[in-house]
């Protein structure tokens, strides 16, 4: 991460960590101006409410865009970040050319992480999405 110039922190708590613990973590580097996004890793453990966890994340550092603000901006068309994963798959497709628009595609699955966001993206654009 030092050669791209990006500084990183990683946050592991314990297995037993509780919901209120981690929304404390969240707000703290919410708060934090040095931390430019935040990324949850998921599955979070069951006890674990997940939903307020991804909520807790400022949007403005939501780069996994997982913040229903966020969602919403992809869904309008005016996304602020990209999920990771279907947006590689659109450059992939846009930097080999490969045309979708008019094309019948198929998506396995529809977690919130790839199968839902990459449905939007496609239905969209029908070629590689891109920030504005």
């Amino acid at each position: 991460m030092k050669k791209a110039g990006i500084a990183s922190q990683l946050h592991r708590p314990p297995t037993e960590t509780t919901t209120e613990e981690l929304l404390a973590l969240i707000e703290r580097l919410n708060r934090d101006p040095a931390v430019h996004g935040i990324l949850v890793q998921s599955p979070l453990p069951k006890h674990i409410d997940e939903k307020r966890v991804l909520e807790a994340v400022n949007p403005l550092k939501d780069v996994d865009a997982f913040h229903p603000e966020n969602v919403g901006r992809i869904v309008q068309g005016r996304p602020r970040f990209l999920p990771c994963t279907p947006h590689g798959v659109q450059q992939m497709l846009l930097r080999n050319n490969i045309e979708i628009a008019g094309a019948n595609v198929v998506i396995v699955g529809r977690s919130d992480i790839v199968g839902k966001p990459m449905a939007i993206l496609l239905m969209q654009r029908g070629r590689a999405a891109t920030p504005p």
